[in-house]
């Protein structure tokens, strides 16, 4: 099967600043029976800029945060004096668990100012990342990013999330509501988990841009008008579910940077998003090992004449490649050999309320937390109130 992937014109390669990563960090609060529990730092932004800055992959980060914003981080965000850092709440009721359902509601109860054109820096860049999780990005701010990047990836919770104006109740839209459908002909990929797909009709998107949707332990599927390519899941013993589909993305358009073709960097994206389910919190990686090893597979795959290192994105075709398999079982044994010390150190860290967003709950903090509902994401509700 063969998919068309993007349709930009190639990327004019810089040795700096190769992807632009828009999105604000925000704080998250777990609120527990009516108690708040954990507190974090959120936003696609950070799990994102984790797997880029551990891998090399030079980046440029547009954030927003308030003179609240409470964590260090390696990008460092722009500070609205007047505003305050986005907050999340998620609420969650243990007295209403039952039949391995959780009923919580996530709430922004904050938001910091929106993302505009005039925000994002001068240049050009080889990717855009439009990841927005509480309304910052504007239509004309990724209508902006088009312009200044060759390729862009749009997470579609920066399009469909809108908030009840009176408690801030998240909700979804469907994508031809949202007020970005008309600039999907311009962007390379859409990137959906399986419930948020629901929202959009594949059928009709894959004919403007490729479509990614990802779905937990069944790995991802690409989509685009000439059809569709499964990528295989790795398997992995899921202990917080926060981030993962943040960190696929960062995979995927890692290994597009450092030379993979398209499903191999889906691969690699899911061999990431695996790895920060078993983790809790923000993921740490064996980053040099990986590293290593897709530089191995772009050399394996130059000298059989089959790497994409200097193919035009309007032409190049999504197809499974001669040697994808044994890139995923390399990868797969690969992460037997690193998912192991990393993660003894991190079951003190506190869970962000996405993680009860996704479908956890911690049983008390300190301790690694009890899974009720053995799943990736859960569906937020929609505008009608259903899910």
């Amino acid at each position: 099967m063969v998919v068309t992937s993007v349709r930009n014109s190639p990327p004019q390669h810089s040795p700096i600043n190769r992807v632009l990563i828009v999105g604000n960090y925000c704080h998250d609060v777990l609120i527990q029976d009516g108690s708040a529990v954990a507190e974090t730092l959120g936003g696609a932004v950070a799990f994102i800029a984790n797997v880029l800055n551990g891998l090399s992959v030079s980046s440029s980060l547009t954030s927003k945060v308030g003179k609240d914003f409470k964590y260090a981080v390696n990008n460092v965000p722009i500070v609205i004096p007047t505003s305050r850092t986005t907050v999340f709440e998620a609420y969650f009721d243990l007295g209403l668990v039952g039949n391995g359902h959780q009923d919580r509601v996530l709430k922004r109860v904050c938001a910091c100012d929106p993302i505009a054109p005039v925000d994002l820096p001068e240049g050009r860049f080889d990717f855009g990342m439009a990841v927005g999780v509480g309304g910052e990005i504007l239509p004309e701010t990724l209508e902006r990013m088009v312009e200044i990047c060759d390729v862009v990836f749009v997470d579609i919770q920066a399009l469909i999330r809108v908030f009840d104006e009176d408690d801030g109740t998240v909700k979804l839209l469907g994508l031809k509501e949202s007020g970005f459908y008309h600039l999907l002909p311009r962007i390379g990929f859409l990137k959906a988990s399986s419930d948020e797909a629901l929202f959009l009709n594949v059928e009709e998107v894959r004919r403007l841009c490729c479509v990614v949707v990802t779905n937990g332990k069944e790995g991802c599927k690409l989509f685009s008008k000439d059809g569709e390519l499964q990528i295989a899941p790795f398997e992995a013993n899921q202990v917080d579910p926060t981030g993962a589909g943040d960190s696929f993305l960062g995979g995927f358009v890692a290994g597009l940077v450092q030379g993979l073709a398209v499903p191999d960097a889906a691969l690699l994206g899911n061999l990431f998003g695996s790895l920060t389910v078993e983790q809790i919190g923000l993921p740490k990686f064996d980053f040099k090992f990986f590293q290593q090893m897709i530089k191995d597979e772009v050399q394996r795959r130059k000298a059989q004449c089959i790497c994409f290192g200097e193919r035009r994105y309007d032409e190049l075709k999504l197809k499974e490649l001669v040697g994808h398999e044994q890139f995923h079982t390399s990868l797969g044994a690969a992460k037997l050999k690193s998912s192991c010390s990393d993660q003894d150190c991190q079951w003190d860290t506190p869970p962000s309320s996405k993680a009860v967003e996704q479908g956890t709950l911690p049983q008390f903090i300190g301790q690694p937390k009890r899974l009720i509902n053995p799943v990736y994401e859960e569906p937020i509700r929609t505008v009608d109130g259903k899910q």
